[in-house]
């Protein structure tokens, strides 16, 4: 059995309609039956089905053609199953409306459940490609893409544009995040939007060196300063003069480090390692860390007079599992990329691997993404991916987490309690004691509810 969906039944026959409604529920789909085209119509603009099941005397007529045009154009994700009773293509019948109207599929009066229930598995996974389909279409015409940050994520779109402004300035820049969030990319935007994108740009991670190796690098050395310092070497702040220096992981840099780096970042002045001259150079400094770096002061394991220095401009960048929309987005991106790396051709994936990779928590963020990816494009058998491709940790995932919170503006108060009692229903399975107990109240309160929403 797939997903569960929401089925709306449109029969003039109540009895029939009802048994119908009977055998798809026990496979955990939520139906609601009615009798009349104009109550058809009503229950699809209150809440979208993901099928429609409709008699075709019904469909066939004048006013039937508009319950199918009408839903076509309210919610076009959803499909259509005609009903007809002497086995005449349902989509004749639909016809003599004289209109094109879409139809997924028919089915023979009286039904066999066992075949509604299979076609109703199928038209309910195309109406979920459907609609994954016009999500991708409506992120891709609202992306945006800056320096290789791919994001459809407002709070993401509002931080890049925050990254242009402050670009054009002198001042110092902290960005804050989860490893893997993008926080090299920001900063070589920072760079490449600045007056200094003609000067060089370097970096380094402050947590991967010692503290004399470190201050080599940074600073540089003359010959002798140490065993194996056989000429002078100019540091990175040298290297740079006039151009962009990234310090990554700079709250793993230690104490003593962090006092050279602020008499550097407060007059521009440096001194090799073993020197007696100070030298002068122009640098502008763009920093990050993954850790609390504000926890790290109140502790005195980060230098306060340093932290402010490098706080002139603060970007916190926030994880992919707070930007799931991106994940569909990133997925695409680095398919692409992966694909021209190692020579190979995937022409598609599958919606329900995407919709696992959407809810997958990505604590390695981007990162990690795009190193499932190019894992999964390596050891494809075929031009598609599909869940036999994934990772298992992946694949057996159990996580439930939404794709994105949808927008309910607009929306009334039963409206928003009618979509979340049909939320919860579908993910206890259809179980309606679950249910209840999910949302604190009653059985009986919910079978209320489940009348009055038309959720039977």
């Amino acid at each position: 059995m797939g997903e569960p969906a929401f089925v709306l039944i449109v029969e003039n026959e109540p009895e029939h309609a009802e048994t119908l409604a009977a055998g798809l529920r026990e496979q955990g789909h939520a139906c609601r039956v009615v009798t009349s085209l104009e109550d058809a119509l009503e229950s699809v603009r209150t809440r979208r089905p993901d099928v429609i099941i409709a008699d075709a005397e019904m469909a066939g007529s004048s006013n039937g053609a508009r319950l199918i045009r009408e839903s076509n154009r309210l919610a076009p994700e959803t499909e259509i199953v005609l009903m007809s009773s002497d086995g005449e293509s349902a989509a004749l019948i639909a016809g003599r409306a004289g209109e094109q109207l879409r139809i997924f599929d028919y089915l023979r009066k009286p039904v066999n459940l066992d075949d509604a229930r299979v076609i109703v598995a199928r038209a309910a996974e195309q109406a979920r490609g459907n609609l994954e389909a016009r999500m991708l279409r409506e992120q891709a015409e609202r992306r945006m893409e800056f320096e290789g940050i791919i994001t459809a994520n407002e709070q993401m779109m509002r931080i890049l544009r925050r990254v242009k402004r402050v670009a054009n300035s002198k001042l110092t820049v902290l960005i804050l995040g989860d490893s893997g969030t993008g926080k090299e990319l920001v900063a070589r935007a920072v760079h490449r939007h600045s007056p200094r994108r003609n000067r060089a740009y370097r970096a380094i991670n402050c947590a991967g060196l010692n503290e004399n190796l470190l201050e080599s690098e940074l600073f540089g050395h003359v010959k002798g300063a140490f065993t194996g310092a056989i000429a002078d070497r100019k540091g990175l702040f040298e290297v740079v003069d006039g151009g962009t220096l990234f310090l990554d992981e700079v709250g793993d840099m230690p104490m003593s480090m962090q006092a050279k780096l602020l008499r550097t970042l407060e007059n521009g002045e440096i001194m090799p390692v073993g020197a007696n001259e100070i030298r002068h150079v122009d640098v502008r400094v763009v920093a990050a860390t993954r850790r609390d770096i504000r926890g790290m002061v109140e502790k005195g394991e980060f230098r306060d007079d340093l932290f402010y220095r490098l706080n002139q401009v603060m970007i916190r960048l926030p994880p992919l599992r707070e930007r799931r929309e991106d994940v569909p987005l990133l997925v695409e991106h680095f398919l692409k990329l992966a694909c021209e790396v190692h020579g190979k051709k995937i022409e598609s994936i599958a919606p329900e691997v995407v919709r696992k990779l959407t809810s997958h928590q990505w604590l390695g963020n981007a990162r990690e993404l795009r190193s499932v990816i190019e894992a999964m494009v390596v050891e494809a058998n075929g031009p598609r991916l599909t869940l036999e491709d994934l990772p298992e940790h992946i694949r057996g995932s159990t996580e439930i987490v939404p794709a994105g919170l949808p927008n309910t503006a607009g929306l009334t108060m039963e409206q928003l309690e009618s979509l979340h009692i049909a939320n919860t229903l579908k993910l206890t399975g259809g179980n309606r004691e679950k249910t209840a107990k999910m949302l604190g109240i009653g059985a009986r309160t919910l079978y209320r509810k489940l009348r009055e929403y038309g959720l039977q």
